[in-house]
């Protein structure tokens, strides 16, 4: 082989490098969807089969345990979750959609259930289609999406 042989493949290897090596970091976004999921898992059919008169263990049993438990005017299990989009995969996501699953309690079986979320910035049930009333009942669900904006 020639010097000049020699050269041009080391030419295209160094450039082959070059490629590789500047298209390693874009290798991470492959794939990348930009929606993430935190918290309670929402199952239509389940929320739909929680009605009043169902027994504790029974709403223990479809919906699994509460993040957290109130009871402030009652006895109450809350199932938190939240949406997030991101549209780049080191950029920090959105906040999409908040929802504060609630079943209320009287003794052993539910009375109520309540699906929060913010409507024009205020806590809104989407079942009743109704704010809740000011009270302790409304500060908790505020803290609750004030503790989920933290993220």
């Amino acid at each position: 082989m020639t010097g000049r042989s020699h050269a041009g493949l080391a030419v295209r290897a160094a450039l082959a490098a070059a490629l590789a090596l500047g298209a390693a970091p874009l290798a991470g976004c492959l794939g990348y969807d930009g929606d993430l999921h935190r918290g309670y898992v929402v199952d239509p059919t389940v929320i739909a089969s929680i009605k009043p008169g169902v027994a504790k263990p029974k709403v223990l049993a479809d919906m699994g345990t509460p993040q957290t438990t109130s009871t402030i005017g009652g006895d109450a299990w809350y199932y938190v979750s939240q949406d997030l989009h991101a549209d780049l995969a080191y950029q920090s996501p959105k906040v999409v959609k908040q929802r504060v699953i609630a079943v209320y309690f009287k003794g052993d079986k539910v009375v109520r259930l309540a699906d929060y979320g913010l409507k024009d910035g205020r806590v809104f049930d989407f079942v009743a289609r109704t704010t809740p009333t000011s009270g302790a009942e409304e500060d908790f669900l505020r803290n609750i999406f004030g503790a989920l904006l933290a993220f």
